[in-house]
């Protein structure tokens, strides 16, 4: 269906998403890139799509592809958790192992509800800031 509507990008969405699910990553990808290229997807799709092409370009092992789209992810969704915890997973696999911390570390100190996480969360947006400061 998505080919006979090649403008549909709600339906190369939904394509996209089938792809991963049943693990045809690398067919998921030109999907989820028409998609992104269209207009007309819902907000919550395109959140879905960036999330969804950044996480299958990293499990297909092209990283920096992934941390592009998963930077654009963020910012355009500054406030969505899970395209900042893909972010830092791709960043460590590209080496950037501070901003993938400091972005952990910040979504820690901002959103858990764990009491011992909350009593220190002063200090762990410190640190994410400078994980290697000193006293």
């Amino acid at each position: 269906m998505a080919d006979r509507f090649p403008d549909d990008t709600g339906l190369a969405y939904r394509t996209a998403c089938a792809h991963d699910r049943m693990g045809l990553e690398a067919e998921a990808v030109p999907y989820y890139e028409r998609c992104l290229a269209g207009t007309g997807l819902s907000d919550e799709d395109r959140r879905g799509a960036l999330l969804g092409l950044g996480s299958t370009c990293r499990v297909l092992g092209h990283y920096p592809r992934a941390v592009e789209v998963l930077r654009r992810g963020v910012a355009e969704y500054p406030d969505d958790g899970g395209l900042r915890t893909f972010l830092a997973m791709a960043l460590y696999n590209t080496g950037e192992h501070h901003e993938a911390m400091r972005l952990l570390l910040t979504l820690l100190a901002t959103t858990s509800q764990d009491p011992a996480v909350r009593d220190y969360r002063r200090a762990i947006g410190f640190y994410a800031e400078d994980l290697d400061a000193t006293v």
